[in-house]
């Protein structure tokens, strides 16, 4: 592959793994199977290595993946929450292990086995034995407060036993048990709601519900598994200090002499895991002793001295009843597989996505064959292998319909796509997709707007289109088949809250597309209001970092579509905001937002104490910083308090320095400003000013 060829390759890749870190980590759920994503990380990283120009600081090859969701108060995290790389079979275990084995001298390394759980990793700090905050790992460097849901998972101790340091801060995996998993899903049938996918998601998803009691109801439980701040503790020591001290610790672990004797535990429980009450995808392979741990270091993303060994995705045998068509609210024509119901992975599986009338040509599914069903990172169902030889009779290959299932409209291919679409803007389909994206959590956020009661508002005439939703009474909802009079309230009060959302969650929940939360709050920050960007010519919008000729073109195609126009204009027309304001002139001072874990929590401590770290401070930054992206970096200095501006001044506190920096960086030495690099920056987050 030549350099342009590789260039775009590169381009692409790095967008699709983007968007499918934001789905798993940030919205919880995930559209990619873990197999695929692995593949395009690997693909990615071969790329860089062949093409060194076209490796960048900031590739999902260098970083951890994930970004703390907005909708909780942001925690830096005082040791970085690493992600692992993967071995995919004893070899490329092996080939590790010679790496390994080669940074430290060439002497055999021995190794602790540990389960990989399949759930949310969090952080957990204690003072003088008591629980004093919890986190999600987020992007590693700042993850999410969820204290409070924390303190309901069960099995965390609030206290801890015996002789504990008076710092302490532990990385664990909150998860739901499958048998959990399976009450729960019987509870959503019972009210009339869709199912939760997976443990995984309704586990993620539990424990970021924004009440509490939510969480205390989901039954989720705790592993704990490292140190991060506190006693300088060999790994096998370390799990034994956290179950002393009364963390829950997983017994399904052992220290092994040499790479052998790993693989052959990792292979043993292979063929065992489908006998656990939880999800697990792999083991985690770790060297033992810490001095060794801080030989090897870490890269950007992950540590050198651990590797995740991947279990191959399950799958299962069963028969195809039907192919039919769904429409999802882009208005894309998606091939679905009904199944004969099989258990996969411990979950039972009636139907599988067949991505796309390509996918099922290239596969030859039919009507009645026999195939074989993976759920890829217990994630989405696939159909991965027809048995042909099986098939009887000769039943019709599939083709993708002329017009819409839903509603009727024309279907149309573009060149170069693999997408057939409806063009009718109004499809009921289309409409209900629509309507499900606005309310949703990463979009409008309205509580109780899930797609059992978005269906009931279409189908009862209620409701055409989301700017509908801000006339709906409470009167008008209680009449509403399985509602009442109190689910009614509260979700009046939640379409009435959703009005003053900042400007990037509407921009989100308009569904343009190729506009995701990073996009969205990049665009709002640069335009502020919907009307600025919606006359914004392509030039103007290519300007702007991380907006490309695609997505500029998504953004023009939008704003151009009459019924797009109409709906934005209701929306303003009752009372939704469409606008942010601007931000405070550099150097003039602007109130702190409020303490990260709102005022609980700091028994005692004044206004001053509980203010963010970088509150009133203007920072800039220059350079090629290897641990965030800009825009990264600025939103964690914002969600910290402080401002980010492009120009060094008399007024500016401190400079962010990479590698590469240049004139900024002369003048602020000039002006004698404070300038620091990535750790400095990590430490003016922590406060260690």
């Amino acid at each position: 592959m030549d350099l342009a060829g590789a260039a775009a390759r590169v381009r692409d890749l790095r967008a699709r793994i983007a968007d499918a870190d934001h789905r798993y980590y940030v919205l919880d759920n995930p559209d990619v199977e873990d197999a695929t994503y692995d593949a395009w990380m690997r693909e990615l990283r071969a790329l860089e290595e062949d093409h060194p120009a076209l490796a960048a600081p900031d590739s999902p090859t260098r970083r951890v993946a994930g970004e703390p969701s907005p909708r909780f108060p942001p925690v830096p995290h005082e040791v970085a929450l690493l992600s692992l790389d993967n071995a995919f079979g004893t070899d490329e275990l092996r080939q590790w292990d010679a790496r390994v084995r080669r940074h430290l001298g060439g002497a055999p390394s021995a190794y602790v086995c540990e389960l990989k759980i399949d759930g949310l990793s969090v952080a957990l700090t204690y003072e003088d034995g008591r629980f004093v905050r919890g986190a999600t790992r987020g992007d590693g460097a700042v993850g999410e407060d969820v204290t409070p849901n924390l303190r309901a998972v069960e099995g965390l101790p609030v206290r801890l036993k015996g002789a504990v340091p008076p710092k302490l801060a532990v990385r664990g995996e909150v998860y739901l048990p499958r048998s959990a998993f399976a009450a729960l899903n019987a509870a959503q049938a019972a009210a009339g709601e869709p199912p939760f996918a997976n443990p995984r998601n309704a586990g993620a998803g539990s424990l970021r519900a924004k009440d509490p009691s939510v969480t205390a109801r989901r039954g989720l439980r705790l592993w704990c598994y490292q140190v991060l701040v506190g006693p300088d503790l060999d790994q096998w020591d370390a799990l034994g200090s956290l179950e002393a001290w009364g963390f829950p610790v997983n017994p399904e672990r052992r220290r092994c002499a040499d790479v052998d004797a790993a693989a052959a535990w990792c292979e043993q429980w292979r063929q065992r895991r489908e006998a656990l009450d939880y999800a697990t995808d792999g083991a985690v392979v770790k060297v033992d002793r810490a001095a060794a741990q801080r030989r090897l270091g870490a890269t950007g993303r992950a540590p050198r001295w651990a590797v995740a060994f991947k279990f191959p995705a399950e799958a299962a045998r069963t028969r195809v009843r039907d192919i039919w068509v769904s429409v999802g609210r882009s208005g894309v024509l998606t091939p679905v597989a009904e199944l004969e119901p099989v258990a996969v992975g411990g979950v039972t599986v009636s139907r599988a996505s067949l991505h796309n009338a390509d996918y099922v040509e290239a596969k030859d599914v039919r009507r009645g064959d026999t195939v074989a069903v993976r759920r890829a990172g217990e994630v989405i169902p696939e159909v991965v292998e027809v048995d042909h030889a099986s098939r009887q009779g000769d039943p019709l290959p599939f083709r993708m319909p002329a017009e819409c299932p839903a509603c009727g409209a024309p279907v149309q291919r573009a060149e170069g796509e693999a997408a057939h679409r409806c063009v009718n803007p109004t499809c009921p389909a289309q409409v209900l997709g629509l309507l499900i994206h606005f309310g949703s959590r990463g979009a409008m956020d309205v509580e109780g707007l899930g797609e059992r009661t978005a269906r009931l508002l279409l189908e009862s005439g209620l409701v055409r289109d989301p700017a509908d939703l801000y006339a709906l009474t409470a009167e008008q909802l209680a009449a509403l088949p399985r509602m009442g009079e109190r689910s009614a309230a509260n979700l009046v009060r939640a379409i009435a809250a959703s009005r003053d959302r900042p400007l990037w969650r509407l921009l989100v929940a308009l569904g343009i597309r190729f506009v995701g939360e990073r996009v969205a709050q990049v665009l709002a920050r640069r335009f502020l209001d919907v009307d600025a960007l919606a006359a914004a010519s392509a030039a103007q919008l290519e300007e702007v970092p991380e907006i490309g000729p695609r997505i500029a073109a998504a953004l023009q195609a939008h704003f151009a579509d009459p019924d797009n126009r109409r709906l934005l204009r209701r929306l303003r027309e009752a009372g939704v905001r469409t606008a942010d304001p601007a931000p405070d002139p550099p150097g003039d001072p602007s109130p702190a937002p409020p303490p990260a874990d709102g005022g609980a929590g700091l028994q005692g401590a004044t206004a001053e104490e509980a203010a963010p770290p970088l509150a009133g401070k203007t920072l800039v930054l220059t350079g090629t910083l290897l641990g965030w992206t800009r825009e990264e970096a600025r939103a964690v200095i914002e969600a910290a308090g402080g401002r980010v501006t492009g120009s060094v001044s008399a007024r500016t506190d401190f400079v962010v320095a990479g590698e590469h920096a240049g004139s900024k960086l002369d003048k602020a030495r000039a002006l004698g400003v404070r300038v620091v690099d990535e750790d400095g920056l990590r430490d003016l987050l922590l406060g260690r000013t």
